[in-house]
């Protein structure tokens, strides 16, 4: 059964399911999947699939990483001009050790575990390969090569290694989600889990998957229906993968449902509803057999903040000086355009809940701010759906404004707010002063950081509730790194060049 199923016919499913459970559970009979020897316990309904799909990502991943070895030697060669071009009989256990690297290193075995299969996420693994693996490469070189490596070619050889992994990892991943089905998920847990997760797996970028059923737990009495009903929509379904949200009082059942899951060969995910607060930012510490969970501060040191404010105000400045060409023509566009200002100003709450005048181009008629009031008792507003006040099709946009708007340009002079220190590079969102009010409580912590021109809500390319903005702005803060604040950056530009805007 392929494919996602429409709700009538997955209402359907459910019914049948629960039936044959409650018939089941009314004879005292609970059928947990039959006791399996050591050799079969991945022998499960659905596990030959599973396999497939998952040998597929390993193997493209596989040649990824000989492509990526073989081109950076060669072209290491190429670009230092140090030494003729590796034999076979050299390459091949060069080749050999890359792969071995990976495998030590985990990078094969990844992707088994995880829906989101990133290539950013395992960058710093890909770091740790590239830099083992010029130092194998300079410790046998005299075996190899018969000579040692020039200081030009080895440094060559690990950007190369580095940068081309990357690529082709990334080419890789891509082509595997074309070839490979996309994995069958059910989400089980309670009512506000299976949502969450559920709108996540339909709109998520990079998720290869299909959600084709969701089971909201039961507990004490139906405790016993619900695991019935697990191993039944398992099997009827063809379900690949299991994604629990439960509860913190579920914790006895998950223990059964990870158990019956695991049992009938099918991969299993858990949503720990601990990390909604503290962030997946957390050392593991071993106390004598007990595992404890050591969790960071919120907010950054002062090491931490100078450094992201150095590297705001590097990048700010070179990216002033890379744009302002573009600038200029853009402001010319939007004066030959409509009358008005070239700028856009408004008041925005940053750090500590100052305000400051946040700088755009104008992408709106001159008195875009006069026609919100009507507009927002037209279309509704965060009070009424809980989103942010934004339009898909606003009247007040212009016409060159649509287009500043579509490649995110009308962003470029936020890097003079930069420069001032109203605003980051990355961080969370500033809000205007009506959308700041609609956040209370814990949720102000966010104002803890300065406000970025990109951050992790931008980064996803979509529009989220309120609320639920809020939350990754609190996560960010919590899981503060600067490889985290990079890998937003680039996440945002794949968007833009994409002509997705943000």
């Amino acid at each position: 059964m392929d494919g996602r199923l429409s709700q009538g016919t997955l209402n359907r499913e459910r019914e049948a399911v629960a039936l044959r459970g409650l018939r089941r559970a009314r004879r005292g009979v609970i059928h947990l999947g039959r006791p399996r020897t050591l050799g079969s316990v991945f022998e499960g309904p659905n596990s030959r699939a599973i396999l497939r799909r998952d040998r597929v990502y390993r193997r493209m991943l596989v040649v990824a990483d000989v492509v990526a070895v073989f081109a950076a030697l060669e072209l290491s060669v190429v670009a230092t001009g140090a030494g003729p071009h590796l034999h076979l009989v050299v390459l091949l256990p060069l080749l050999a050790a890359a792969v071995g690297t990976a495998k030590f290193l985990g990078l094969y075995d990844r992707d088994d575990l995880v829906l989101h299969k990133s290539t950013l996420n395992e960058a710093p693994t890909v770091f740790h390969m590239a830099t083992l693996f010029a130092l194998l490469v300079e410790l046998s070189s005299w075996q190899l090569l018969g000579g040692p490596l020039r200081p030009a070619q080895l440094a060559a050889t690990w950007a190369l290694v580095f940068a081309l992994t990357l690529v082709t990892r990334t080419c890789a991943r891509g082509i595997s989600h074309g070839v490979a089905r996309p994995e069958r998920c059910l989400v089980v847990g309670d009512l506000s889990g299976v949502n969450a997760l559920s709108s996540r797996l339909v709109v998520g970028r990079g998720v290869n998957a299909d959600l084709i059923g969701t089971l909201v737990l039961g507990s004490g009495a139906n405790q016993a229906l619900s695991l019935e009903s697990i191993e039944q929509m398992v099997r009827d379904l063809d379900v690949q993968r299991v994604i629990l949200a439960p509860r913190e009082a579920d914790s006895d059942l998950v223990l059964d449902v990870v158990r019956l899951v695991k049992g009938l060969g099918v991969k299993v995910s858990l949503l720990p509803r601990l990390f909604e607060v503290v962030g997946s930012s957390v050392v593991f510490d071993d106390l004598h057999g007990i595992t404890l969970l050591g969790v960071r501060r919120f907010g950054l040191s002062r090491s931490s903040a100078a450094i992201k404010r150095a590297t705001d105000v590097t990048v700010a400045l070179i990216g002033l000086a890379a744009v302002s060409p573009i600038m200029a023509i853009v402001a010319l566009l939007i004066r030959a355009d409509t009358p008005g200002p070239i700028f856009f100003r408004q008041i925005r709450v940053g750090r500590d809940g100052e305000r400051f005048e946040m700088l755009k181009f104008r992408s709106m008629v001159a008195d875009a701010d006069a026609q919100r009031t009507e507009l927002v008792e037209r279309h509704g507003n965060s009070n009424g759906n809980g989103r942010l006040f934004k339009l898909a099709d606003d009247p007040r946009v212009t016409r060159v404004g649509k287009w500043l708007r579509r490649t995110s340009l009308d962003e470029l002079p936020q890097l003079l707010n930069v420069l001032r220190g109203d605003m980051s590079l990355v961080g969370p969102r500033p809000l205007i002063v009506d959308e700041d009010a609609l956040v209370r409580g814990w949720q102000r912590r966010r104002l803890r950081l300065t406000p970025g021109m990109t951050g992790p809500w931008q980064s996803l390319g979509s529009t989220a509730p309120l609320n639920e903005m809020i939350n990754m702005d609190y996560l960010y803060i919590a899981n503060w790194s600067l490889y985290a604040d990079v890998k937003i950056v680039l996440r945002t530009a794949m968007h833009v060049l994409g002509r997705n805007g943000v």
